[in-house]
């Protein structure tokens, strides 16, 4: 008996998830997606021939999608290498169809006052699904700095910026963002020790520590809230601690400096604490 073929599955991890019942399937679409999810997670890019055999088709299946996506500014191709990257153009839609535009014209005055106060750089993370995403920066304006490129992932569960947006997210946030952490992860985290975590964190209202993933950097984070109490990101300062004494201000008064800065975004923003408060009142009266 004649077995029925089926197209080859991309490798492209989807956490698992089926495609539900009822959904319309647009292929080019899919593909397209798939492409971007691929060079998206490969550092260098990837020549055509490469992008078809990880993803499991044929060239011919590809070649137009690529090309057009090309030529419409969301892919860009090596002159030297014949390798394909995901262009910023994505990176600029992304910030004008999302809140992250509006976070960043916030954020940015503050910020530029701040690297110019502490001498060391700071970035702004938004919550991502499972992750954390660097959306803008401002660099030390010194010689010598830290600095977190805007893009990159952030782990919520280990780093300083994740643990500040799980803990100030509403419950259903945290816990659907926590879940989404550990699949990325594939490890369960210990839910008693991270909740404990988490409220100290929501406590002193701030966190502190050594960075996961470079020595001699202390982070240090602080949550941004919008109008309604939501919160919104986190600000993040990668204290870098110099060894020759040239230090403008210390890891505490840089903290004070920080507090102030994040304050002052979600002032901007439309957030004060006494509307916090009286919303928390009134929620609690029922």
């Amino acid at each position: 008996m004649a077995q029925s073929s089926k197209r080859k599955r991309s490798p492209i991890d989807r956490g698992g998830a089926a495609t539900p019942k009822g959904n319309y399937a647009v292929p080019a679409l899919d593909k397209a997606f798939d492409i971007i999810e691929l060079l998206s997670s490969t550092p260098g890019g990837a020549t055509m021939n490469e992008i078809a055999t990880r993803l499991g088709r044929s060239m011919g299946e590809l070649f137009r999608i690529v090309i057009v996506m090309e030529s419409r500014g969301l892919l860009q191709k090596s002159s030297e290498t014949d390798r394909y990257t995901v262009a910023y153009k994505f990176l600029d839609l992304a910030l004008r169809a999302t809140p992250a535009q509006d976070l960043t014209r916030a954020a940015a005055p503050a910020m530029e006052v701040l690297v110019s106060q502490i001498s060391q750089s700071c970035h702004l993370v938004v919550p991502n699904g499972g992750e954390g995403l660097v959306i803008y920066r401002q660099e030390n304006p010194g010689t010598r700095g830290f600095v977190v490129r805007v893009g990159t992932s952030v782990n919520l569960l280990r780093s300083c910026s994740g643990r500040v947006i799980l803990a100030f997210s509403d419950e259903e946030q945290r816990e659907r963002m926590t879940h989404l952490a550990e699949r990325l992860v594939r490890t369960p985290a210990n839910r008693p020790q991270l909740e404990s975590l988490l409220a100290a964190v929501r406590e002193r209202g701030f966190e502190r520590c050594p960075s996961p993933v470079t020595h001699g950097v202390t982070d240090i984070s602080y949550p941004i809230f919008g109008f309604y109490g939501k919160l919104m990101a986190a600000l993040t300062v990668p204290f870098l601690e110099l060894l020759d004494g040239s230090q403008k201000v210390g890891v505490d008064d840089a903290r004070k400096y920080l507090q102030s800065a994040a304050q002052s975004i979600s002032a901007t923003l439309g957030h004060h604490e006494s509307l916090k408060k009286a919303r928390r009142r009134r929620a609690q009266l029922g």
